[in-house]
């Protein structure tokens, strides 16, 4: 019997003490049942999340010896015999959670890269229903792709999930990272007015230059920097805020919300003290504001941000780009845990 095909996977130890202890494995290329695609991967781009995970810093269930990371872009080359939505030969992205095809995420247990394992390989098995088509001919890479997956249809449904963007809004993004320039990319492009807060007058600078923002606040030089929105709104907020750090600055995004305005909580990089934490419930109540934890998307909407992204040729923000080997993958890693870059930072697995 002639030995199966075999490809490279990388996985996480158990102990998930650091990336560091990332291992490339070889193991066997699955094959699909009748329901579901097999895609090569072409290309991986990293989230916060996938240094939580590795760090045993992230909140939610993960499973031992996890094949990390959740946005993944390439080219189906195999397809059950059931499967009429998606042929060998079609470029594809797939959803984070495979049990999210519509509405809301109903638990932590479905999340590629966490609780299942993940896509950092050179070959994934998809369901067919949670495989959504990218143009083949289009100007943005794999790499650009496979960041809409989580960043793009996080800010998606922050923007578009509950009451709907409208076309001269003002949106704020927080920070420089992929989730941050991704919101600024789709806002402008729909129509709003932006504006992007960082700690680096430099990166400001690049970010009003390269993606257009139309408003930079430090918030290093302005510690109460709802202050400056406010100043910069005549004194009456912003409707979307795309709040990434948690509870260390949500009370100063409730001061600058515009009322009625809408707070998408994405993420959790600065953490108030328990002596330090705001009232949340009476800043949002002041405001009349909804405040939403934001959790990903679904297979839907990724098709509608995908959809967009096409239609108006629009390009991810990738800052840099490693290769697939042990010391690269660790590097890229090393990359983003230093916060240095601006967008998005990814590998390429595939030729």
């Amino acid at each position: 019997m002639p030995a199966s095909p075999q490809q490279t996977v990388f996985r996480l130890d158990k102990e998930r003490a650091s990336y560091h202890n990332l291992k490339a494995h070889r193991e066997d290329i699955p094959k699909p049942s009748k329901y579901e695609v097999l895609m090569k991967v072409k290309g991986v781009s990293l989230n916060y999340r996938d240094l939580a995970i590795s760090t045993s810093k992230y909140p939610f269930p993960v499973k031992d010896n996890v094949v990390p990371c959740s946005d993944a872009a390439g080219v189906v080359v195999e397809v059950g015999e059931a499967v009429r939505s998606i042929s060998v030969g079609d470029n594809m992205i797939a959803t984070l959670d495979f049990s999210n095809v519509f509405g809301q995420q109903m638990s932590w247990m479905g999340g590629q890269g966490g609780p299942v394992d993940g896509v950092l390989r050179e070959y994934l098995l998809v369901p067919a229903v949670s495989a959504v088509k990218i143009p083949k001919n289009s100007p943005q890479t794999f790499n650009e792709w496979s960041t809409l997956v989580v960043t793009g249809v996080t800010v998606w449904n922050a923007l578009y999930g509950n009451i709907p963007l409208r076309p001269g809004q003002v949106v704020l993004c927080q920070g420089t990272g992929g989730v941050s320039i991704t919101g600024l990319i789709l806002a402008k492009a729909a129509g709003a007015k932006t504006i992007i807060t960082s700690s680096s007058d430099e990166k400001l600078e690049i970010v009003k230059k390269k993606y257009g923002a139309d408003i930079t606040i430090n918030y290093k030089t302005h510690p109460q920097w709802s202050k400056e929105v406010l100043a910069v709104t005549d004194g009456e907020g912003v409707d979307y805020i795309l709040e990434n750090r948690g509870s260390g600055t949500i009370a100063e995004s409730l001061n600058c919300i515009k009322m009625g305005g809408q707070v998408a909580i994405i993420g959790f990089l600065a953490r108030a003290p328990q002596e330090q934490m705001p009232d949340v419930a009476s800043l949002a109540l002041a405001k009349g504001a909804v405040v939403r934890g934001i959790q990903g998307g679904s297979t839907q909407l990724l098709q509608e941000v995908t959809r967009f992204v096409a239609q108006k040729a629009l390009r991810m923000p990738i800052e840099k780009v490693f290769g697939f080997t042990e010391k690269e993958v660790i590097e890229a890693y090393d990359y983003v845990a230093s916060g240095s870059h601006i967008g998005k930072i990814c590998i390429n697995v595939g030729e």
